[in-house]
């Protein structure tokens, strides 16, 4: 790392030292509360690995470390450690009472085109190209905290920010070739730390996009490897299967999981070997650096199956022990629930593994959700599919602390999948708000983007509207917005809000029944408060007869749809729009 912290709970530091022979020098340092317990040459003489023990009680301050070859000094460096901030330890991740909005930085505002071009920087800007650098940056989500907060999101979620210097279709920033740098044409390291102090200071959490599987092949760590198995090497390019259940199948081949596991993830994405435990510590201390120099709220880990299980579980206690209400959620991109439960803290598994980690992305939830609108009601489809989704939950340790989403920036987006139609986009988002949870939302989705994964991720990441001076219109305001825009943009933000006071919502207990005539019918409820949904998957009027709900509403005698505003003095029958939802609050 380029500094590091007095006061972190763990007090060793593993310092990689990188200059044309410096295997050959040995290392010497001389500050009070700072050990050099151990240096580290290893093949390539260009390499050297410190072992540092830092005191809990050393002062803050910069000391030299010099490089010595007989009598003579090769190099010197000066390190520094840094006072942390006060009570950086007891950080507060993300939870249920949160709203997390994911963006694309590439394409969502521009908000300094002298970025645009940076010397040094393989691709340019060109937004004529689908998969091309468009120009969104740091400075563009800036200038739009006025709109997250009129949205009522309360968690951010950026894809990678970090330097992804490739020729081509980087944009995205899984590819990435400094792990200590923002990438100059997003913004730098400064512009990325002040934007999350503003968003603090509006009650707005930052979630960090972690790669640890793979980065990028443009990393200077190509030219010259610290260690030959440093990354998974084949004799030619060998693509992973992506088969993320041989993990944890009980009958999978060596053969499958080793190509899972080392196979590379793209042609431009070498594969990190996290058995090297020079790797692990590399990737360990920079996800705290992270944290502790950008007050980070959470992460988001990529890929997270792709890198070996135990060094994951390594990680998720580090992070711990230095933050212990700091939250993770990983990206187990898996399709049915017994393989996504494998991964969640406190699973009690077959082969005895705990991850450690917090939060897990509900896939196979979101796979529902795309499909209970768009199909026939009867026995498992139709909102059925939610109902049976939701009836796995006993898989999960912890099936409340999830991320539920309808789409991503992989993935369909949920206007299109729900063939464009308003009154599925409400019913799916009024269920996505009101399930158990933590739920995310995709840029644009509040606007009716648009796109389709098979058509190219270049579709499905189109630009915002508005976020570029030249645009024709700007969606980030009313008067550039569609009517149905606006209809949806309005739903989805008095939704969020109205969630945001929901105590029954963020924690409370859930019950369901099973679906009949395509009518769900589910209760939030806790001591105090109960909450009655009722999506109705029909497209024709329909009156629900309430008498098989009287374990739920037998305290209950009126409630307030707040969707509709509409009240019933008599909870007996309620009638139900076409295609539509009702979010009632209950009365005694």
């Amino acid at each position: 790392p380029p500094m590091w912290w007095a006061g972190m709970a763990n007090p060793d530091l593993q310092l990689m030292v990188h200059a044309p022979d410096v295997g050959f020098t040995t290392a010497e340092l001389n500050h009070p509360g700072v050990q050099l317990k151990e240096t580290i040459t290893v093949a390539n003489k260009n390499y050297m690995f410190l072992n540092l023990d830092i005191s809990p009680e050393v002062k803050a301050g910069k000391f030299t470390i010099s490089f010595v070859e007989g009598k003579r000094t090769v190099y010197q460096s000066t390190y520094e450690l840094l006072e942390r901030e006060k009570g950086s330890a007891q950080r507060k991740g993300f939870d249920n009472a949160d709203v997390i909005y994911l963006l694309m930085p590439d394409r969502f505002a521009n908000g300094d085109p002298d970025n645009d071009h940076v010397r040094g920087m393989l691709e340019r800007v060109n937004r004529s190209n689908p998969d091309g650098r468009h120009g969104g940056d740091l400075a563009g989500v800036g200038d739009k905290m006025d709109y997250f907060a009129s949205l009522g999101i309360t968690a951010l979620w950026l894809n990678p920010v970090l330097e992804n210097n490739m020729p081509a279709y980087s944009y995205h920033g899984y590819a990435i070739t400094d792990f200590y740098k923002v990438d100059p044409r997003i913004g730098t390291n400064e512009i990325y730390q002040s934007i999350n102090k503003k968003l603090n200071e509006r009650d707005i959490k930052m979630i960090m996009d972690m790669v640890f599987n793979h980065f990028g092949t443009g990393h200077w760590w190509m030219n010259d490897l610290p260690m030959e198995n440093w990354i998974h090497q084949w004799p030619e390019f060998t693509r992973s299967n992506y088969r993320g259940g041989t993990i944890t199948d009980p009958y999978a081949s060596e053969a499958d999981k080793e190509l899972m596991l080392k196979g590379w993830f793209d042609t431009s994405m070498a594969d990190f070997n996290q058995d090297n435990p020079y790797v692990a510590t590399y990737l360990i201390q920079n996800s705290i650096w992270w944290i502790e120099y950008a007050g980070l709220s959470g992460i988001r880990m990529d890929t997270y199956p792709y890198s070996y299980k135990d060094f994951m579980a390594d990680w998720m206690r580090r992070i711990h022990q230095e933050y212990p209400n700091f939250s993770v959620v990983g990206e187990a991109w898996l399709n049915v629930a017994p393989q996504v439960a494998y991964w969640q803290d406190n699973k009690r598994n077959p082969d005895g593994y705990r991850s450690h980690l917090d939060i897990v992305f509900d896939f196979p939830l979101k796979y529902a959700i795309g499909d209970a609108f768009i199909e026939a009601n009867g026995w498992s489809t139709g909102v059925s599919r939610l109902y049976e989704s939701l009836s796995l939950d006993y898989l999960y340790s912890d099936p409340y602390n999830m991320v539920v989403f309808a789409d991503n920036h992989d993935a369909d987006r949920i206007f299109t999948r729900l063939g464009e139609d308003l009154r599925k986009f409400k019913m799916a988002m009024a269920f996505l708000m009101t399930t158990r949870g933590i739920p995310q939302i995709y840029y644009g989705t509040e606007i009716l983007m648009t796109g389709l994964e098979h058509e190219g991720h270049g579709l499905i990441r189109e630009d915002f509207p508005g976020g570029w001076p030249d645009d024709s219109s700007d969606a980030f305001t009313p008067e550039g917005r569609s009517p149905d825009q606006n209809d949806a943009w309005n739903f989805l933000s008095s939704l969020i809000n109205w969630r945001k006071g929901k105590e029954v919502i963020h924690s409370g207990q859930l019950k369901h029944y099973i679906p009949e005539d395509g009518i769900y019918v589910y209760f939030r409820y806790n001591e105090d408060e109960s909450i009655m949904v009722v999506l109705n998957n029909n497209d024709e009027n329909k009156t629900l007869k309430t008498r098989r709900f009287v374990e739920n509403l037998e305290e209950y005698r009126t409630g307030t749809d707040v969707l509709h505003r509409t009240y019933f003095d008599n909870l007996s029958e309620i009638g139900l729009p076409p295609m539509s939802a009702r979010i009632i609050e209950l009365r005694r």
